[in-house]
């Protein structure tokens, strides 16, 4: 793996931490101060958790020249890691419902989702949402 490609990980990685902190806030709110139950919290935290990391991940992961107008590129993103929440989902109710987390520990189940789904997020958006433009080859 190139140098450039680890750091691009590093910082996506970085990004995903700052997603985490609004998953796991937003879904602290909703579960313990709203009463809102531990699955249907998570859908909006998600949603919440997507656009911070997309914003993060367009201004210093994946700087460059942009195509697309900017209401596509987020539903793009969004679709796109609906795929690594399908793995982050998964994760997060198996803990949930056999461990019967409630409260504190919900961000237990948010981070271990977050680490299952990062592989396939990270590669939606390197190679998908993100792909800069190729340069004409000179010649």
């Amino acid at each position: 793996m190139k140098k450039s490609s680890i750091k691009q990980l590093l910082t996506f990685c970085f990004g995903g931490f700052i997603g985490y902190i609004f998953d796991a806030g937003i879904l602290q709110i909703l579960v313990a101060a709203l009463s809102w139950d531990r699955y249907s919290a998570r859908l909006l935290s998600f949603l919440c958790a997507a656009t911070a990391t997309w914003i993060f991940n367009r201004h210093f992961t994946f700087k460059g020249p942009r195509r697309k107008p900017l209401f596509f590129e987020w539903m793009q993103y969004v679709f796109a890691m609906s795929w690594g929440f399908a793995c982050n989902f998964a994760a997060y109710s198996a803990l949930v419902y056999f461990f019967n987390l409630d409260r504190q520990w919900l961000i237990l189940a948010v981070g271990l989702g977050s680490i299952a789904g990062l592989g396939v997020n990270y590669t939606a958006s390197r190679y998908w949402v993100f792909r800069h433009p190729k340069k004409p080859s000179e010649g």
